[in-house]
């Protein structure tokens, strides 16, 4: 039976962040229809204000898919603040989803802020990434934090297609400090519906988040946990193939 795959990206991030990581996976699963989502705030929604909430991003993303045609259950891959947006929906709605993928995410009930945000990030991020107007500078930067497998050539060029996408659809100081704030609030249940399987994923090479992050979402969930010994933060750029592979690893074996 054919399945449809739902997209989630992080912070200020939009769906074309991904590049070429939803024709990977389209090219993987021939017979699934892969979907890629924007958040207010971001991408096509640029316009929009950002919530302050994850529950209303979540809403939001729902009210998307029905739009469009689409209807659940659904399989989710989410990164960082998607994944946040996973577990929500989740809780909110089960029904609706079929399979998670949480990929390098963090909550504030297992983990504090310095873990779920390194330290050694702060004073970058926000001289460069936050406040800066530089957008090829916020880009660079953020691919040097988030990405360590790829080569310095092709995160330069890359940082400029970003820094185009910025300049095409902006992320606001505004819309970026409300989604912020919405993950610094989220606050994850104890406990996870049982009847649908979830996979934690993680890049043991996170300069962003911590990789114990994940492994205490796995532990107090009591969900398996795949690690990556070298991605980063942005683990679809560092590993796409690996976590394609991981991702359908894991909904196979929740079905045996």
């Amino acid at each position: 039976m054919a399945r449809t795959w739902v997209l989630l990206r992080g912070l200020v991030r939009e769906k074309r962040h991904w590049e070429g990581f939803p024709e990977q996976f389209q090219a993987a699963v021939p017979q699934d229809t892969v979907i890629t989502l924007d958040l207010p705030g971001n991408g096509e929604f640029w316009q929009e204000r950002s919530p302050t909430r994850i529950a209303a991003m979540v809403a939001h993303a729902r009210e998307q898919l029905h739009s469009q045609g689409h209807s659940g259950p659904y399989h989710v891959v989410a990164l960082s603040l998607g994944a946040m947006m996973a577990v929500q929906w989740l809780c909110q709605a089960p029904h609706e989803v079929a399979f998670a993928g949480l990929i390098n995410t963090s909550a504030s009930r297992f983990s504090p802020f310095w873990q779920r945000l390194r330290p050694m990030n702060y004073r970058r991020l926000l001289r460069e990434a936050v406040f800066s107007r530089d957008t090829l500078r916020k880009e660079t930067a953020i691919l040097e934090i988030t990405s360590n497998m790829r080569e310095r050539d092709f995160l330069h060029a890359l940082a400029e297609k970003w820094a185009d996408y910025a300049a095409s659809q902006p992320v606001s100081l505004n819309n970026s400090l409300r989604q912020l704030l919405a993950a610094i609030r989220f606050r994850a249940p104890v406990a996870l519906p049982d009847s649908v399987p979830v996979i934690i994923v993680n890049g043991q090479g996170d300069r962003l988040v911590s990789p114990s992050c994940s492994r205490r979402l796995a532990a107090a969930w009591q969900l398996p946990l795949k690690v990556h010994a070298e991605a980063g933060h942005d683990l679809p750029l560092d590993a796409p193939r690996w976590l394609i592979n991981t991702l359908l690893e894991g909904v196979t074996d929740s079905s045996v």
